[in-house]
């Protein structure tokens, strides 16, 4: 069966993480998606390697394993929209889509003819998606914006790692360019919700995506604590600064996460901990009293942890009911029963490298499952096939086009 979005063309000029990421969430959706790279050279993500994909003669393709983890689904074409051809390419096949999405510095396709106010005018139901830094408005606006510096300035790394007074304490970014993710997130919702208003008799619009904006929103609860209070929140590593406990405890051979998300959860840990005088301890009997108290109540938990292994308290914990799990490397979290379960790994069959594993979309429909129907593309794989079935050009144009360095 057709995926939900099926019936959506898109026309994907974005490199790199936040607008490959919206875009892979809609090819997974069923769209099609045509992603336009630079001749010769590509996305910019290509070459972000080492690890770099094997072909099946175990040498290296070129391509790295970071492009593929956000490029699956799409056809790749090769166009110079520096060229007055290219551009007209572009705004051809602009033509022939639904969505267009971009992460070109603010102003940087009006140059070519290609802006939103330039496609507006030839195709009023477009859905045009940008996807900048700091957005289209505001003084920070012609600034180029990359994750890292983003989680900075956004607040991220505020509140992320260990106090400044401990070992290993200061500001680090998170494991991920989360900032990037979070913002094709947003953006794939945005996207989506622009098709819903044009299919109810609305026109296109321009979406305007920022990495500033989807990184401070990210922060939730963060943001509203410190409205609350009036005082930044300080970096707590692994802590949360409003549940207890709600952290990581030493076992005698590892770690264990206890995660009670209300005091009935806190009442079950105590009893199968061996410890149900704490629960009726009036400095620990409510979440808002351990959060008070949270120094001692840690310092009593760890001391009980730390007589059984991490195999002993997972089996106890999770046959009380208690929130609770280990802490995973990846090679672990692809070997539990539930990753293998729910089928999160697949395996897409790539033009050199034949098998290559990937992970799923989270994204599960009862009545339009998710098809993944191809793999992350060799630069230029689709070139000719996307110029012959929609723009009609024949063997002989797209040959001259390539000769000129169009293509």
């Amino acid at each position: 069966m057709a995926g939900p979005l099926s019936q959506i063309r898109v026309l994907d000029l974005s490199r790199v993480l936040a607008g490959p990421w919206a875009s892979q969430n809609l090819a997974d959706l069923g769209a099609e998606v045509i992603k336009v790279e630079r001749p010769k050279v590509g996305d910019d993500a290509r070459g972000f390697g080492p690890p770099w994909v094997k072909d099946r003669a175990g040498s290296n393709t070129g391509d790295s394993a970071y492009f593929t983890s956000a490029n699956r689904g799409k056809k790749s074409i090769t166009l110079n929209i520096a060229r007055p051809e290219g551009q007209a390419l572009a705004r051809a096949l602009a033509a022939k889509c639904d969505v267009l999405i971009e992460n070109y510095k603010h102003g940087d396709l009006a140059r070519y003819g290609l802006g939103y106010e330039d496609l507006k005018a030839d195709h009023p139901r477009l859905i045009y998606c940008s996807v900048t830094g700091f957005g289209q408005t505001g003084p920070y606006r012609e600034r180029p914006g990359y994750d890292f510096m983003i989680q900075g300035m956004g607040g991220m790394m505020s509140v992320t790692g260990e106090p400044d007074a401990t070992p290993g304490g200061g500001p680090q970014r998170a494991g991920v360019p989360i900032a990037d993710i979070i913002t094709g997130m947003y953006a794939s919702i945005a996207i989506c919700a622009a098709l819903a208003h044009r299919a109810q008799g609305g026109a296109g619009q321009h979406l305007d995506l920022a990495l500033l904006d989807s990184q401070i929103a990210l922060l939730a609860y963060q943001n509203t604590n410190f409205f609350s209070t009036g005082t930044p929140p300080a970096r707590i590593g692994n802590l949360h600064p409003n549940i207890v406990p709600y952290q990581p405890f030493r076992a005698s051979d590892g770690e264990v996460i206890v995660a009670c998300g209300n005091d009935a959860q806190f009442r079950k840990f105590c009893e199968v901990a061996g410890c149900p005088e704490l629960a009726q301890d009036p400095r620990f009997a409510s979440n808002g009293k351990r959060v008070e108290n949270r120094v001692e109540i840690t310092r009593l938990i760890q001391e009980v942890f730390g007589r059984k292994t991490t195999a002993e308290w997972l089996e106890r914990l999770e046959a009380a009911g208690v929130p609770n799990g280990p802490i995973n490397n990846l090679a672990q979290v692809f070997d539990e029963p539930q990753v293998k379960a729910r089928g999160v790994k697949i395996e897409l069959e790539h033009a050199r490298a034949g098998a290559l594993p990937l992970v799923a979309s989270p994204m599960r429909f009862s009545a339009t499952p998710l098809e993944y129907r191809l793999p992350p593309p060799l630069l230029g794989e689709h070139t000719d096939a996307v110029l012959r079935g929609l723009l009609g050009k024949s063997d002989a144009e797209i040959a001259q086009l390539r000769a000129a360095g169009v293509l």
